[in-house]
């Protein structure tokens, strides 16, 4: 996860999940999984360098893109803003055969990024809470079966 140019803000966090790193990945990778009203995703093609990811959002859609993808380890998605770019890097690391350390980094770069800060600052406190959404569902979906 290496910083891009010009960063103005960054945060990152990490939770553990008691499932194993290749089903995180699959869960997370499958966008009918995300869950973030109102917010609503959607992709015209598979999670995959390049693919977007459309969100849509009570009276705007955002486009981002799908890059870096290490299969079943790491990606970034980027959401492009009127010169600066937020990048969302996300990590997904063995801790033994049945956890996973799930990482996301924020980052906001980019010539008029700093006219954004603000805005990115509320990820601060709501980034955790959806990552931790995320691993209850992911828990949920796994049931503590065993490898």
């Amino acid at each position: 996860m290496g910083k891009v140019a010009g960063t103005v803000w960054e945060f990152e966090h990490s939770v553990v999940c008691h499932a194993p790193r290749e089903f995180c990945w699959n869960y997370w990778t499958d966008i009918a999984n995300w869950d973030d009203p109102p917010a609503r995703f959607s992709m015209e093609r598979p999670f995959a360098d390049g693919s977007q990811i459309m969100t849509e959002l009570p009276g705007q859609t955002l486009v981002s893109v799908i890059r870096d993808v290490e299969e079943g380890r790491a990606a970034t998605i980027e959401l492009g803003l009127p010169n600066a770019v937020f990048c969302f890097y996300w990590r997904f690391d063995d801790l033994d055969r049945e956890r996973t350390r799930i990482s996301q980094r924020l980052e906001l770069s980019g010539e008029d990024a700093g006219l954004f800060v603000e805005q990115a600052k509320v990820m601060r406190e709501t980034a955790p809470d959806g990552v931790k959404k995320l691993v209850r569902l992911m828990e949920r979906a796994w049931g503590g079966r065993s490898l």
